[in-house]
């Protein structure tokens, strides 16, 4: 069964004393939006560039303050906390609390739940999101605090270079929240059906150039192919993520290759393919290329250019041809995209190609297919099943399938 890795966990959010504590807010709020139940830690700093009932707001959740230490169950809150939380995320981490953690100093709520946390190998994972000055973090100990926390199993995400308060461009800016999300859904993913296993998926257009500043693509966005390492990461799987260009970010946690050209892009699926147990061909890969490359731009005073076309490499035969030599991937499964004769063209396709299974899918649809966030697709199964899915997001659809891969990789594994 697939899942979002983040549905009803319970996340602790430190915040501590940085002007970066306004992203916080959105932070949590992205979490709960995810499915988390979130309760935040403010340190007494952090209380002073925002309120707890921020917080109370967008995640219905308690927000503590070091002023609950002293209430009627205080003896107990610090390891309450720290006992049911499945993951605990400081983000804003300042450099001072970085400094408490790695000398395991405990002198408010924040830094005596972390140190309540322990350090074996059944303890919530501890996330870190330093944000901070210039110098700051590249000062000496600083990054010996951080080493020393990364010794102990915490990890570190960012900082990044960017603006800082102080006006000063350097590396201390906090990540923004929507990364730091992906690091905690991959945190959390970790135990899926799928762990152990090796995905590849490809995604999005391939490019392929006519001059220096003109290229034959199509209008694939790569949404499909992303939400797919998306859903095969929540499943526990090892993803190699193989796309064209694109504006996405990749998912935390993907091993991500970036190509151009079908010709790169069949190298790099051909190399991954070679110890993966699937591949998800969810690229859409140009056929032609134009079969001269002008070194200068191709000038319309000219006149009008002939343009010859040539073949691209036929990634899924390369695939075929690979897995039965070498017994990898061994599932395939494949995409069609098509305007008309839909499942006639898929059935071709899943035969030719020696697929396992098939999404096949009306791109002319106004709903579905390139460039939107839905997705009305037909399985088809080499068996002869047949499955007509609903309109769904993306996301849906990929969860669809990686579920039915995973009965597929047991049955090739003999489990």
């Amino acid at each position: 069964m697939i899942h979002n890795p983040l549905s009803q966990t319970k996340i602790l959010l430190g915040v501590t004393g940085s002007i970066a504590a306004y992203k916080a807010a959105d932070l949590a709020s992205k979490l709960t939006q995810s499915g988390a139940q979130v309760k935040v830690i403010l340190s007494d700093a952090a209380t002073k560039f925002i309120s707890p009932l921020t917080f109370q707001s967008v995640t219905g959740q308690p927000a503590y303050v070091d002023a609950d230490l002293w209430g009627a169950q205080a003896h107990v809150l610090h390891i309450g906390l720290a006992h049911e939380a499945d993951l605990l995320l400081i983000a804003p981490a300042t450099a001072h609390t970085i400094a408490k953690l790695a000398q395991g100093s405990a002198d408010d709520l924040l830094s005596l739940t972390a140190l309540a946390l322990g350090t074996d190998e059944d303890s919530a994972p501890l996330l870190i999101a330093p944000a901070m000055d210039a110098g700051m973090f590249g000062h000496a100990a600083t990054q010996e605090n951080l080493r020393v926390l990364v010794e102990r199993g915490a990890v570190i995400i960012g900082p990044e270079q960017g603006h800082l308060a102080s006006g000063l461009v350097a590396k201390g800016r906090m990540t923004e929240p929507l990364e730091i999300l992906g690091h905690v859904r991959y945190q959390l993913s970790g135990r899926g059906p799928l762990r152990s296993r090796k995905i590849v998926v490809t995604a999005g257009a391939t490019q392929e150039p006519l001059d220096p500043v003109r290229y034959l693509s199509n209008r694939a966005s790569g949404k499909q192919g992303f939400a797919l390492a998306q859903a095969a990461l929540d499943a526990g799987a090892d993803v190699t993520l193989i796309s064209g260009p694109t504006h996405l970010l990749a998912p935390v946690g993907t091993n991500y290759i970036q190509v151009r050209s079908a010709e790169e892009m069949s190298a790099a699926t051909l190399q991954a393919c070679q110890t993966a147990h699937a591949l998800l061909m969810a690229a859409a890969v140009a056929d032609f290329r134009p079969a001269q490359h002008s070194n200068q731009k191709i000038k319309k005073s000219a006149g009008l250019p002939t343009i010859e076309l040539a073949r691209n490499p036929d990634i899924l035969a390369a695939v075929k041809d690979q897995r039965a030599k070498f017994g990898h991937p061994k599932v395939l499964v494949g995409f069609a995209a098509e305007t008309k004769d839909l499942l006639a063209n898929a059935r071709g396709k899943l035969k030719a190609k020696g697929l396992d299974l098939i999404a096949a899918n009306d791109v002319s649809a106004a709903d579905a297919g390139f460039a939107v966030d839905t997705n009305r697709i037909t399985l088809l199964h080499a068996d002869g099943q047949q499955e007509e899915l609903p309109l769904m997001s993306k996301a849906e659809v990929a969860a669809e399938i990686i579920k039915r891969i995973i009965p597929l990789l047991d049955k090739e594994s003999g489990s």
